[in-house]
């Protein structure tokens, strides 16, 4: 597989996620207030909720519905009631606008 467009740069707002499902693979895109675009699995890993609907707080995604939160870098949880880290997905932008590919995931040492 190869890169996909996920949505224009424009269509994100500083520290809000938005939910986008590419090749039926659903992610968070998000621009962090030093403005950084990442993408991460949009499951939160305990409890199956959306992770677009929750909280961004400087590099962190948290889940509105039991507060683990995650990071955008590495996709690790950074507290309970989650211990399962989500995928993170290589991000590029060119001429405003945002690629994903939805098949490949960034490789996070342990």
């Amino acid at each position: 597989m190869s890169r996909m467009k996920a949505l224009d740069l424009s269509d994100l707002v500083q520290d809000q996620a938005v939910r986008v499902v590419l090749d039926d693979v659903p992610m968070a895109v998000v621009l962090d207030s030093e403005g950084k675009v990442h993408a991460i699995g949009d499951t939160c890993t305990h409890g199956e909720i959306s992770l677009s609907e929750g909280f961004v707080e400087g590099d962190t995604l948290e889940c509105w519905a039991h507060g683990s939160a995650f990071s955008l870098c590495t996709g690790k949880p950074l507290n309970l009631p989650a211990y399962e880290p989500v995928p993170v997905y290589v991000v590029e932008i060119e001429d405003g606008v945002v690629y994903i590919d939805p098949h490949v995931t960034k490789e996070i040492a342990v």
